[in-house]
């Protein structure tokens, strides 16, 4: 549960990041995830693992497509891959 609430931090400051008109959209969209997914079996590490690189890659897409630097990631992707 720590790490899920470190990465949905982590993608919360990467939100800051993107244009001002379109955090609110990429907000919604990280917390309604995050709820659906709520319901994963915390002692299930291949199926928690697996959501978090979708998170690390869907961030960097996201990041790519407002021409923000991907390397802002890496504290993400530390959290996710470490």
């Amino acid at each position: 549960m720590e790490k899920a609430l470190r990465v949905y931090g982590e993608v919360l400051r990467l939100v800051r990041r993107l244009p001002k008109d379109t955090r609110p959209y990429y907000a919604k969209y990280l917390r309604e995830n995050f709820v659906n997914y709520r319901e994963v079996d915390a002692n299930d590490s291949n199926a928690l693992d697996e959501l978090f690189h979708r998170a690390y890659n869907h961030s960097i897409w996201v990041l790519n497509k407002y021409s923000v630097d991907q390397s802002a990631a890496d504290k993400l992707r530390d959290i996710c891959y470490g």
